[in-house]
């Protein structure tokens, strides 16, 4: 029997498993995933299925889709009370109550030891209720959905800035990338410009499409993107008439290293949370999504000096050099052959981008800002606590849910350090 082929992805995963803590780490955040990914089906006060007027339903699921933003309730659903209704048969979800569903019988801090007002034991709040009567459970696992979108959003938007100016930085570093004087000046003076028009003033359309649905605000998000790249596809177009001048067609150096760096230098001197926080006062109709960009846009730094010092090392070996003697493109020398020689830093500080991120969407929404009232995070559920101390289910589920989710993040991002860093292998 043949052996099986080596791989350095293998390779990494049977280092990776030499430290158990952060095996361990990585299946505990698998099922959290998992969690949060089905928590509108496994907490839910809407049935997986039931058959109602000789008419077949799937009302949990059809929810999931209508906050996706992919269809509507039909009209004669709209406003059904379902646990109100009798039906033919019925599935309940594993958690019969939504994070924003209010029990009146059991409202005022209701303790999961003490007696509760409930029908059976298969609708008792097993974490407990809030001063409204809300599911603590149901509420812990619908934050768990928070936390992951939030974490992983703004960590992909992180990657995506920090991973191109990083690259971009160290191979053309101040002097290895020429344009003409015209498009240097234009596109510094115009940049601005278009980045006011495809997002500064599309800001208020961005935000009342998050608030319609997720779909409908990363497409604006998308559109804003769009035109921006168009205006300065278009900018350089125009442009080119004008090389054909001498004064204007000279080629200059671009200090492109010098620039990134500097804007980073900008970026870092702002305390990241208290722009956060006035970035989100100022917004007229703040949400989750909002939280989630700007976490990203103040993240990426860190990332992109690591690229940047990758990329610095590899553009000095000798296959970028018999990249470029076979005359490919820079874009293709960049991303083909030394950005995938440049990642292994990146990956490490991923998993610890998701810890901070979660961290501090908690403290904002623990604050009251950026969130909705009726979004249940698990920091909206700490500052429900405040209120009454005594209350103390409300305050330790989840900030036990906190502190297990941050470390396990940071303890994987521990062993992708021992399992990528050469110089920890034993």
């Amino acid at each position: 029997m043949s052996e099986d082929k080596f791989t350095y992805r293998k390779y990494v995963w049977q280092q990776f498993k030499k430290n158990r803590a952060a095996l361990f780490a990585f299946r505990f955040i698998t099922v959290m995933a998992f969690i949060a990914l089905f928590a509108n089906i496994i907490a839910n006060d809407k049935p997986l299925y039931c058959k109602y007027k000789d008419n077949t339903y799937f009302p949990a699921f059809r929810e999931y889709a209508v906050d996706l933003g992919l269809v509507n309730w039909p009209e004669d659903l709209l406003n059904i009370n379902w646990k109100s209704e009798t039906f033919e048969s019925v599935i309940w979800a594993p958690i019969p109550y939504g994070s924003t569903e209010f029990d009146f019988m059991n409202d005022r801090y209701r303790s999961p030891l003490a007696d509760q007002d409930v029908l059976s034991t298969r609708w008792h709040h097993w974490l407990g209720t809030d001063e409204q009567g809300r599911d603590v459970l149901s509420g812990v696992i619908h934050g768990t959905q928070t936390a992951f979108m939030v974490g992983i959003v703004s960590v992909s938007i992180t990657l995506l800035i920090g991973i191109f100016l990083g690259a971009f930085a160290g191979f053309y570093g101040d002097h290895d990338l020429q344009i003409s004087r015209v498009r240097f000046w234009a596109n510094f003076i115009f940049l601005p410009i278009a980045f006011f028009y495809g997002f500064q003033v599309r800001g208020f359309i961005i935000s009342d499409a998050f608030a319609e649905s997720a779909v409908s605000g990363f497409t604006q998000i998308f559109i804003s993107f769009l035109l921006f790249t168009l205006s300065l596809t278009l900018l350089n177009f125009l442009l080119w008439p004008f090389k054909k001048i001498a004064f204007l067609g000279k080629k200059v150096n671009l200090p492109l290293d010098m620039l990134i760096n500097r804007v980073i230098e900008i970026v870092v001197s702002v305390p990241g949370l208290i722009l956060i926080m006035a970035v989100v006062a100022v917004i007229a109709k703040p949400s989750i999504f909002v939280v989630m960009i700007l976490i990203g846009l103040m993240g990426w730094t860190g990332i992109a000096r690591f690229v940047r010092a990758e990329m610095l090392r590899v553009k000095k070996m000798e296959f970028i050099d018999a990249a470029k003697a076979f005359g490919y493109s820079d874009f293709r020398t960049i991303f083909k052959h030394a950005l995938p020689n440049c990642l292994t830093p990146v990956f490490i500080a991923a998993a610890f981008g998701i810890a901070g991120a979660i961290l501090t969407e908690s403290t904002l929404s623990f604050l009251g800002i950026g969130v909705a009232p009726e979004d249940v995070t698990w920091g909206s559920l700490l500052s429900a606590g405040r209120s009454n101390p005594n209350a103390h289910w409300l305050i330790l589920t989840p900030g036990i849910a906190i502190f297990i989710v941050v470390t396990f993040f940071n303890l994987i991002g521990e062993g992708l350090t021992d399992a990528l860093d050469p110089r920890q292998k034993k």
